[in-house]
């Protein structure tokens, strides 16, 4: 099964590669222009997420369109889709799901490793910290410092397209749970799905290859998956070889 795939609800399509397969894929003639200029790293992982999205796409029923970077850089979806992107060292991967079924899809990925100096106080609360201490002392071989930072990236993916306003990482206090999941407490208002504000964003997060996985799936209708769950939730950490 896709990496992906396992943390993320059933009627979301998924694509991954790693290492850098489809780093040079085509791309069409509007990401072409959006991407001229960019320094070779940069175009590969355009290329490459692309390419990802394209395949996503195409198991959930649509056509392949350029998928076009907006004004603040996240990604422009068809008509009927939301999703998301990501791409790190090693590692790309796209998420989508058609708009009646899902408000908002949000992922992010990570190296397994700990964060640069300086970033934890940054990114997370106190609360925050003292929580991720006592995740190490329970199971010290996971890097959490760096699953908080991944899934506040992947809250702010799915607030994003649905608010138009930045949610700095001071916006939600994220708590995580060993069993692979986490709840995202919004600290300010919160977008509007299903007529009702949203207040908290859930998710679940991987540990596998040496990489970090997060994602958050809104559903269209709260109260059919008020979770936003992926698949069945492992007894334990979510590592893997």
């Amino acid at each position: 099964m896709l990496m992906l795939a396992t943390i993320v609800s059933s009627g979301v399509e998924v694509a991954e590669v790693f290492g850098d397969r489809c780093d040079h894929a085509a791309l069409l003639a509007g990401e072409e222009a959006a991407i001229r200029g960019a320094a070779p790293k940069r175009r590969r992982e355009f290329t490459a997420v692309r390419a990802c999205a394209r395949r996503a796409l195409a198991r959930a029923g649509f056509q392949p369109v350029p998928i076009l970077p907006g004004p603040s850089g996240a990604p422009v979806w068809p008509p009927g889709v939301v999703g998301s992107m990501t791409h790190c060292d090693g590692y790309r991967a796209c998420a989508i799901g058609r708009a009646e079924l899902f408000a908002a899809i949000g992922i992010d990925a990570e190296p397994h490793d700990v964060l640069p100096d300086g970033v934890l106080s940054v990114v997370a609360s106190d609360s925050e910290r003292s929580a991720l201490a006592v995740l190490a002392a329970q199971c010290p071989g996971i890097c959490w410092e760096r699953i908080l930072f991944s899934a506040k990236e992947s809250v702010f993916k799915a607030w994003f397209p649905a608010t138009g306003r930045w949610l700095g990482f001071t916006g939600a206090e994220v708590i995580i749970d060993l069993a692979g999941t986490f709840a995202a407490s919004l600290l300010v208002p919160g977008p509007v799905v299903g007529g009702s504000p949203l207040t908290t964003y859930h998710g679940r997060w991987v540990v596998e290859r040496g990489l970090i996985a997060t994602a958050v799936v809104v559903p269209a209708d709260t109260r059919a998956d008020p979770a936003g769950a992926g698949r069945a939730a492992s007894p334990g950490p979510v590592s893997r070889p």
